[in-house]
């Protein structure tokens, strides 16, 4: 996978971000970001006195590590353009860190949830997601303000339609909101996992619908070879448009002077590699 960090160790994740935010942001400092970490490492691992470890196998902690990274390196791509626009501060890049951390905390179970898995509120996932944050940011440090920014970058990773997205209050906002989802879409799809892993994504939707009762006539999968089979058009016809259109092309931030993407290529090869399975 295209990451600039191992994402195998939050500890290795955590740590590399810390130094990244000090070599940006020299004059800042950097307990924000090692405090939002260890908030974070609590609620994933199970050290939260309310919340169980996060027990779904798709939108696990390693996946909330990568789309950090992600955001992160286009972040650092970002403010080493000279004059680029807008001007993102430390407290963009913190609020970033803290979007991207929280975005699927919305799958943990409280402790005395015992039914299932986390995958029964895959419907409701960002709705929890920023409750928990809205809960927990002001303990961070961050105020009202910073923590309705942060909500809305979660919110901005809603497959909901572009017409219901949150509104920012400037153009920061509105391109931290973008970041955060772009990196959402590129981090997992393009993982070297990806193919392989689209059957515990399938089992997350299953779970969702079996919970909210949706008849099995009217759900989005019927399968998990339908899934995989209908995942070259997800991309083509969803998210591109999205990353393009909706997030305001923020993932070209990463291309190569030479014109190649390293997230962009190896999605690519993950939907091709999906084709040629699923024709097999």
């Amino acid at each position: 996978m295209p990451l600039s960090t191992d994402t195998t160790s939050a500890t290795n994740v955590a740590e590399t971000t810390r130094r990244l935010f000090v070599r940006l942001f020299p004059q800042a400092s950097d307990r924000t970001i090692q405090r939002l970490f260890m908030v974070a490492d609590r609620f994933f691992t199970g050290q939260h006195p309310e919340y169980q470890a996060v027990d779904v196998k798709y939108h696990d902690y390693r996946h909330t590590l990568q789309v950090t990274v992600c955001a992160t390196d286009v972040l650092a791509a970002h403010l080493a353009t000279p004059e680029a626009k807008p001007v993102i501060t430390a407290r963009h890049f913190e609020q970033c860190v803290a979007a991207t951390l929280f975005h699927d905390m919305g799958y943990l179970k409280g402790r005395a949830d015992h039914a299932g898995t986390g995958a029964k509120y895959t419907y409701c996932h960002v709705l929890r997601s920023c409750a928990l944050a809205a809960s927990h940011l002001p303990g961070c440090g961050f105020n009202l303000d910073e923590i309705d920014s942060v909500l809305g970058a979660i919110r901005r990773t809603s497959p909901a339609p572009a017409a219901s997205a949150p509104r920012f209050r400037n153009t920061e906002e509105h391109f931290i909101a973008c970041v955060v989802a772009s990196s959402d879409y590129l981090a997992q799809m393009a993982a070297s996992d990806y193919p392989d892993e689209l059957g515990l994504l399938f089992d997350e939707f299953s779970e969702s619908d079996d919970y909210v009762g949706t008849p099995r006539e009217y759900r989005i999968f019927k399968s998990a070879a339908d899934l995989a089979a209908r995942t070259p058009k997800f991309w083509s016809k969803i998210v591109q448009p999205k990353l393009e259109k909706d997030f305001g092309g923020v993932c070209h931030i990463l291309d190569a002077p030479d014109g190649t993407n390293d997230y962009l290529d190896a999605i690519e090869q993950n939907v091709a590699l999906i084709v040629e399975r699923t024709a097999g």
